[in-house]
This record gives structure tokens, C-alpha cells and sequence, in this order.
């Protein structure tokens, strides 16, 4: 199905590639495309949804600039999946076992690791020293959160709060699956509430007359290509993505390590597919060499795999992209949030959340009514409205979730 509707608004236009969407949201979407350094188009995927600064899931190419706020403050957030050679006649019958191996494994919500069992050497051999240069040229980002330098590294191997999760899948061939949803936890949180502030401060420091008197949302300042700012936000958030990416390696580790003493002996069955979903990287479109910003979208370049989680309830779907070039190589990241976490409270209570999670081992308490599946859009349709930019590849329904 080719793209829904197009918005001309802007200075440049919206792609999007679906119907299901807000008024606030297709604003939010033309004041992007009111930006001066927005270059082509904007394209929209189907699980877009109103989001803090830029909207969720947005695709956005900027030449010789970046918007932090449309990069966001979960900077390399992303996806881990990989196939095993279990099959679900292999699982105990009785799932809390595993889900509590799991969640013994990996720190969740809040918790980090401990000091003295800090996992994943490796990965901090190399993120140190490039953090370290970060850090001394801004100082202030210690002042972002509490015990920044300590913290980075306990928190390196954990799942976090809020929509991340980890599961234990099975595809349509009865194959077992572990796949997971995590980014740069609160190093880069930080990173990203400090440079969207530094943007923004920037802008306002040069007055209202100037590019700052241009912006239809104050959130949307960007640093330009040849400054210091550039420069320096380009190597944060770069550092960010690979912490992110490391993460989600290790926390893979570690739940194979925790279900292996659950299941009969096994391997992997294919390389690990990962893909992050808000993150900014140079790629070549219109004939030009671009900054693209996804905040809530993956790569689909032609051949490329991805993977694109529904909610704790529903499927979701190992995919092949089909580099289409008005989507910018691009597709949906999820479900995308119907409802606010607010509201998802308000409307639904915890019997709803039981019956929504049938069969699946997991917490149903009202610390996660939030992530309740009907807080979600169908991802039946926005699988159906981005036919023309992914090829599904698997199928997976989940048997354990781990939330936050």
C-alpha cells in the first residue's frame, strides 16, 4: 500500500503512510517541515504519534544540520532479536521460572548493576576514553544526572523502565526466539536533555530577529554543520548510539545465559538482527549526502532485516526492507501509543491488562497498565500500511515479557 496522504503545508511536504492519525500530530509534523534545513521531504510511518519536540515515529533529512530534539533523549534506542534452535515444545510448561531467571539476570527499571560485577569489560575498554573526551569538554553534562560517571557503567547490560522490554518469542514454525527493546539508558538521556537545552539556548542567544525568530517550535533548534556545537553533539550522540547498541549486545548475553539453565542444550540459529529506531546517521538521498534523524522508525534499505515489536499482547515481525525511496529506506518502529500513559491508566484497569495478556508470563500489575496492549495501535494495519516498504519474514507472539 503506497503512501496515504501528503500534508503540503510545510516548506517541504509530509509523506504519510497512514489514515489513523491526530490533528496534533499532523501539526507537529508540518511545523517540522517548516524548517529551513529540512531538505525533500518529510515521510511519516504508521505507527507516527505526537512526540516531545519532533514527532514519533518521523524520518526527518537535514542537510549540513541536526535537530537534537528530533533525535530525542532515548538516543540509540533500538531492537535486538535472534532465532534459536529451540522449538516451544522445548519450554517448561511453567514459565515464571524463566521470567524470573531473566529479570535475575538484567537490572531493570532503576537498578544497575553492582559496582564489583559490573559485566562487559570489553565494552567499556572502548567507550571510556571517548566519553572521557566528551565529558572534559562538558562538564556540565555530570551536573544531567547523579553519579554520571559511575552510573554509565552499572547501567551498562540493563533493560530500564517505560516501553523497553525483553521477551522470549515463538515464530509461525514453532522456533524460539529472544528478542529485546533498550537504548542508552540514563547516559544517554542525559547526553540528549543537555545538548536539546544547549540548541535551544543557542538559538535564543542570537534573538528573535534571527534564525530563532523562524521556528514554529522552539524544541526544533538545531546546531549547523562547520560549528563547534555540530561538532561536538555529533560525537555525543555518536558515543550514544554505540553505547546503546553494546547494551542490548550484552543484555542479550546475559538472558541466553539465564534461559539456558531453563531448556534443553541449544544455539543460535542465524545472526543477531539489531537495529536502532531513534538515532541520527549520514546516508545519501536525492542525489545528496544527508543527515537522516528517525526518531521512532528503522532502516529499510533494500535487503536490510529489522524488527518491529507490537505490545505485550501482540505479535511482532522479523522484517527484509524494500529500500523505497520515498520513505527514505525507512519503516515503522512498532505499534506506536494510541493513548498517553495517562490516559492508558485512566481507561483500563488491571483485569483489562490480565485479559489482554493471556498466555503470556508477565507482570499484570498496575505498575505497567501504561504499556497495556490497547494503549497501542493495531499493528495488524500498520503492518498493512507499510506493505510497499517491508517484506515480513516471521512472525513472533510472545510467551515471557519482562517490563521495568
Amino acid at each position: 500500500m503506497p503512501i496515504r496522504q501528503t500534508l503540503n503545508a510545510g516548506r517541504v511536504p509530509v509523506h504519510v503512510w497512514t489514515d489513523d492519525v491526530d490533528p496534533k500530530t499532523l501539526d507537529q509534523l508540518r511545523r517540522v517541515a517548516e524548517l529551513p534545513i529540512v531538505h525533500g521531504h518529510v515521510a511519516a510511518m504508521p505507527d507516527v504519534h505526537v512526540g516531545i519536540g519532533a514527532t514519533v515515529g518521523a524520518v526527518i533529512p537535514t542537510r549540513a544540520a541536526i535537530i537534537p530534539a528530533a533525535v530525542g533523549v532515548d538516543i540509540g534506542c533500538g531492537m535486538s532479536a535472534v532465532c534459536t534452535t529451540l522449538t516451544a515444545r522445548d519450554l517448561p510448561d511453567k514459565l515464571a521460572r524463566m521470567r524470573g531467571a531473566i529479570e535475575s539476570a538484567v537490572p531493570v527499571g532503576f537498578d544497575m548493576h553492582p559496582e564489583e560485577a559490573i559485566p562487559g569489560r570489553r565494552e567499556l575498554g572502548d567507550l571510556t576514553p571517548r566519553l572521557r573526551i566528551i565529558r572534559n569538554k562538558h562538564p556540565e553534562l555530570d551536573r544531567m544526572q547523579k553519579n554520571f560517571s559511575e552510573t554509565w557503567r552499572r547501567q551498562l547490560g540493563s533493560l530500564g523502565g517505560g516501553n523497553h522490554f525483553i521477551e522470549v518469542c515463538v515464530d509461525e514454525a514453532d522456533r524460539v526466539w529472544v528478542m529485546l527493546h533498550s537504548g542508552s539508558r540514563g547516559a544517554g538521556n542525559a547526553i540528549g536533555r543537555y545538548f536539546i537545552g544547549k540548541a535551544r539556548d543557542e538559538f535564543e542567544r542570537r534573538g528573535t530577529g534571527g534564525e530563532f525568530g523562524k521556528l514554529p517550535d522552539r524544541d526544533l533548534a538545531w546546531f549547523s554543520a562547520g560549528t563547534e556545537s555540530f561538532d561536538d553533539y555529533l560525537e555525543a550522540v555518536g558515543w550514544a548510539q554505540d553505547y546503546a547498541r553494546d547494551n542490548r549486545e550484552l543484555m542479550l548475553a546475559l538472558v541466553l545465559d539465564a534461559i539456558a539453565y531453563q531448556v534443553p542444550a541449544f544455539e543460535l540459529d542465524g545472526a543477531v538482527i539489531d537495529c536502532h529506531h531513534n538515532y541520527v546517521a549520514t546516508e545519501t538521498h536525492f542525489g545528496e549526502r544527508l543527515f537522516v534523524t528517525r526518531k521512532g522508525a528503522i532502516r529499510a534499505g533494500s535487503g536490510e532485516l529489522g524488527i518491529i515489536p507490537g505490545s505485550m499482547g501482540a505479535k511482532s515481525f522479523i522484517v527484509r526492507g524494500k529500500g523505497e525511496a520515498t520513505s527514505l529506506c525507512s519503516c515503522a518502529h512498532g505499534a506506536g501509543r494510541r493513548l498517553s500513559r495517562q490516559q492508558a491508566k485512566k481507561q483500563y484497569s488491571r483485569r483489562d491488562l490480565e485479559r489482554q495478556t493471556v498466555g503470556v508470563e508477565c507482570r499484570k500489575d498496575s505498575g505497567v497498565l501504561d504499556e497495556i496492549p490497547s494503549a497501542y495501535k493495531d499493528i495488524d494495519r500498520v503492518m498493512e500500511n507499510q506493505s510497499d516498504l517491508v517484506e515480513v519474514m516471521h512472525t513472533l507472539k510472545q510467551v515471557v515479557c519482562v517490563k521495568g
